[in-house]
Formats: structure tokens, C-alpha cells, sequence
């Protein structure tokens, strides 16, 4: 994980927007008063649906089911 203090971010700004992007990996920008993590736009969206989806109950153990079931067991048939 890259870290960097706010003037070394500012400085580099448009290549460390890139390097989000490109590596999916965040990054650390350390304040004076406190520290954020820059990400790409994807991530953010990624991580967003994420929680959304954990947040409706029992998603979480329809996930986890459907992960466990081997796609042989799955039906074939799509209900469109």
C-alpha cells in the first residue's frame, strides 16, 4: 500500500488518480491533522454495493449459499 504526506500527494495528484486505478490498491495520504485513502471510482463503487447488499438480511446467507453450491446443482433454465 502506497503512503504519502498531503504534499507529496499534492504534487503527484493526477498519477496517484491513475495508480488507483490501475492497481485497485488504496492509498494513504498522512495530514498534519489526520490521514484519508484515496481509490478509484470502481473500488468505491465496489465497496458501496458491497454494504448495500450485506446490509438487506439474509443477502449475506444467499451469497454464501449460492458460493457453496457447485454450478452442476444450479439450474439451466433461466426464468427470463
Amino acid at each position: 500500500m502506497t503512503m504519502l504526506n498531503a504534499t507529496e500527494a499534492r504534487a503527484k495528484l493526477y498519477s496517484l488518480i491513475d495508480e488507483a486505478a490501475e492497481t485497485h490498491q488504496p492509498i494513504v495520504i498522512k495530514g498534519k491533522r489526520s490521514n484519508a485513502v484515496l481509490l478509484s471510482e470502481e473500488d468505491w463503487n465496489a465497496i458501496n454495493e458491497t454494504l448495500y447488499l450485506v446490509s438487506i438480511p439474509g443477502m449475506r446467507e444467499s451469497i454464501m449459499g449460492g458460493m457453496a453450491t457447485d454450478t452442476d446443482e444450479c439450474s439451466k433454465d433461466l426464468d427470463w
